[in-house]
């Protein structure tokens, strides 16, 4: 039987996008990377676990601020280069300023416009040390 995941088009650096949405509403909450291995534990684990390009490690989601995202199902596109997690996101925020979704900026005729709430400080979420 063929690897699952010898089916899906890596970039050159090995990884493919992931988008996390929202499995009861269909809101896009993040994209984020992910390696064969990211998206192998991911599956096994059945929890968002991505590829930090900046850290250069695995990253489980909410390793740091408790907000982990339960997978409820992976899906994969037509072409096989990107990946939708259908995720329940624990605690409700999914981005690291502390909004519901990453993607919390609007554009209108005066430039990006910011449209969703901070649910809880930042600060609050990365304490150091923790």
């Amino acid at each position: 039987m063929k690897d699952w995941l010898d089916e899906i088009k890596w970039d050159k650096d090995g990884l493919v996008p992931a988008i996390a949405q929202d499995h009861k509403t269909g809101r896009v909450l993040m994209m984020a990377w992910m390696n064969r291995e990211a998206l192998s534990l991911t599956a096994s684990e059945q929890r968002a676990i991505y590829w930090s390009r900046s850290r250069g490690k695995l990253w489980r989601k909410g390793e740091e601020s408790g907000h982990v995202q339960k997978l409820h199902e992976l899906r994969l596109d037509c072409d096989a280069d990107v990946i939708i997690l259908m995720v329940e996101q624990i605690g409700g925020i999914a981005c690291h300023t502390g909004r519901e979704s990453c993607f919390y900026r609007v554009f209108d005729a005066a430039g990006w416009k910011t449209v969703d709430p901070v649910l809880k400080d930042p600060d609050a979420i990365y304490q150091a040390g923790h």
